[in-house]
């Protein structure tokens, strides 16, 4: 059984570290302190998210606060390290954004698959 939670954490927090990764390269971030920053950062609010999930629900309205605060911790986090807060709030939002989807459409992809 904890075997099962700790993959159901790893999978997850991998591909959100790889995505958010790649968006940050992709907007042309080369800054070791933010890319190993974002990496932290993930580990904290990815891991976070998920056991907040599994242990208070995956509804609706659960994804949508735990996303909200998930976008804020990681905005105010970019801004600390970046140094500027739309900048910030940008990588937050972004990141954020394309690593949800990516993994709203890995989940569709894997319901038609079975």
């Amino acid at each position: 059984m904890q075997g099962l939670m700790v993959m159901r954490l790893l999978w997850p927090l991998a591909a959100t570290i790889v995505i958010e990764l790649g968006v940050l390269l992709y907007l042309g971030e080369r800054r070791g302190k933010v890319l190993w920053g974002s990496v932290a950062v993930n580990i904290l609010t990815n891991v976070s998210l998920n056991l907040w999930a599994v242990y208070v629900g995956s509804g609706l309205e659960t994804v949508v606060v735990g996303e909200l605060l998930v976008v804020l911790v990681e905005a105010l986090w970019f801004w600390w390290l970046v140094g500027d807060k739309c900048q910030g709030v940008v990588y937050s939002l972004l990141c954020n954004a394309i690593s949800f989807l990516m993994g709203e459409v890995f989940i569709i992809v894997i319901s038609v698959l079975t």
